[in-house]
């Protein structure tokens, strides 16, 4: 089994609580956004958020992959609703509570200081194309993971 470890190194290990995904099947530019846009909040209000966008409510804010994206007067440019992203980061900002209730800490003052996407092993496929060629389809998973602290 592979050995994991978290790309971010904190000093005061008994303040953070940390929570991972691994190898999981999502889009890492769109996973990236939505990290990107819940870093610095707290967790309460990132998992609202998440919430709203799963319900189609509110729109994440595209940084970096917003060529040909259309602009929306909520996010004031590009946006979206990355809806299995902001499914997959609820489940982990749950994981992440349980893991700072174990560890004694106050869940309602966890802010979220760390939060990335990091790409996985790819799956190879193929697509089998005329006159016996074949054209790849290659599958990325990613690695998404998330530290909080008390503050």
């Amino acid at each position: 089994m592979p050995k994991w470890g978290y790309s971010i190194q904190l000093v005061d290990e008994s303040r953070i609580a940390k929570a991972s995904l691994r190898e999981v099947d999502a889009s890492p530019k769109w996973t990236g956004e939505v990290c990107a846009a819940i870093k610095g909040m707290y967790v309460e209000d990132a998992k609202r958020l998440l919430e709203d966008v799963i319900a189609r409510k509110r729109m994440i804010p595209y940084r970096r992959y917003r060529k040909l994206r259309a602009h929306h007067s909520e996010t004031k440019g590009p946006g979206g609703y990355p809806v299995k992203p902001a499914r997959l980061l609820l489940k982990l900002l749950e994981s992440l509570e349980a893991n700072a209730e174990f560890k004694g800490l106050d869940t309602s003052r966890l802010k979220i200081v760390h939060a990335a996407v990091h790409k996985g092993r790819v799956i190879k496929k193929f697509f089998p194309r005329a006159f016996g060629r074949a054209s790849p389809h290659n599958k990325t998973l990613i690695h998404i993971e998330v530290v909080a602290e008390q503050v």
